[in-house]
């Protein structure tokens, strides 16, 4: 196999299986390189597809599919998914009419496992898929793919506390990029930031390990204990998380662009006979320096020059002629508010936050 042709021989996550790390690297670079010149022509949505290729790539390493189900939350950030799940052949027919869809779509392939065009709702529906199949003997795994903006949604800790209470595994994986389609806020943002910048599990294990064995008498017997305790010492450094206070193993944070690493959280996770919350941290258009520089931009975007990344026409949108007139209306109504979930640039409401900050209200 050619060491840059990776991705054409992908037919099913199947042939991903048999890659080395090195070719799964390569094949993250080929899907990459798809996702830009697709949506150039096609338009949609980019920045958060980039910044999952190695999610997406190390979950059809680790796991079984059609068979184990993944249920992504959105769903816009499925491209690379339908890539490697037998409709390469079709992906440049993405958004287009009678081509791909743009979000999964049970119809279109088995490997969809949930209908999905809006946000907050895949951990109910993965916790739902998970209960059928155990009550049908199923033991094949169920995953809930949910970015931190959807996180900020009510329905994503409804479903999340129902699941805290099961007695299987059960896996949500938190793609977090510090974003949603707008800025996040709120007091989950904020509890996301403080998880972000605790450090890391590994480097305060190698801290830990050099204070005990530095320890005269007791040291290395109290190590020896630690390590082969069954209470891991990830569970002594991230005790009592949000997640956990709701029923979840919380496993993280895990950097989202290292094959390895995501690899290796996987497989772990698969053998926890509980719910579990990976924490993975990425970037919002990882790959391609101008969504990287201005990812909102890049989040639902028509066609566009890769090499400017400026777009192919300057004729504004509806979203864009709905802000400027609800503007004008309320600069003589000033009883006019305007509320969105995340959304101040897709529902063109940026030049009113910015000008009417009283009466603008992102939840």
């Amino acid at each position: 196999m050619p060491s840059k042709d990776v991705l054409n021989h992908i037919k099913s996550p199947e042939d991903l299986k048999k890659l080395s790390y090195g070719e799964l690297e390569d094949l993250c670079s080929e899907i990459r390189e798809k996702l830009i010149n697709i949506v150039s022509k096609n338009g949609g949505h980019l920045a958060s597809n980039l910044g999952v290729v190695e999610l997406t790539v190390a979950l059809h390493k680790v796991f079984n599919t059609p068979k184990d189900s993944i249920v992504w939350d959105v769903g816009h950030q499925s491209y690379a998914h339908k890539m490697l799940t037998d409709r390469l052949a079709q992906i440049d027919t993405i958004r287009q009419d009678g081509g791909l869809s743009g979000f999964p779509k049970r119809s279109e392939s088995k490997y969809d496992a949930f209908n999905s065009g809006h946000s907050s709702t895949s951990i109910s529906a993965a916790y739902g898929i998970a209960r059928a199949k155990m009550l049908n003997n199923d033991n094949s795994y169920t995953l809930a793919v949910i970015g931190d903006g959807a996180f900020t949604g009510g329905l994503a800790y409804e479903g999340i506390n129902n699941a805290g209470r099961f007695n299987k595994n059960f896996i949500v994986i938190l793609n977090d990029n510090e974003m949603s389609i707008s800025k996040n806020v709120g007091s989950v943002a904020k509890y996301l930031t403080s998880m972000r910048i605790r450090p890391s599990y590994l480097n305060t294990k190698e801290s830990v390990d050099k204070l005990l064995m530095h320890t005269p008498v007791v040291g290395k017997p109290l190590r020896k204990a630690l390590v082969e305790s069954k209470a891991s010492l990830r569970n002594l450094v991230y005790r009592n998380t949000l997640f956990e206070h709701l029923g979840f193993i919380y496993f993280g944070p895990v950097d989202g662009h290292n094959l390895h690493e995501v690899i290796n959280a996987l497989k772990a996770v698969k053998k926890i006979e509980a719910p579990v919350l990976v924490h993975l941290v990425t970037t919002k258009g990882k790959g391609y320096q101008f969504a990287e520089n201005n990812p909102r931009a890049f989040h639902g975007i028509s066609a566009f020059d890769i090499d400017t990344g400026e777009p192919l026409t300057s004729k504004p949108d509806f979203s864009k002629i709905f802000g400027t007139e609800l503007c004008k209306i309320a600069e003589t109504n000033k009883s006019v508010c305007a509320i969105t979930a995340a959304m101040t640039f897709g529902t063109g409401l940026y030049e009113f936050s910015r000008k009417y900050r009283e009466r603008f209200f992102d939840v």
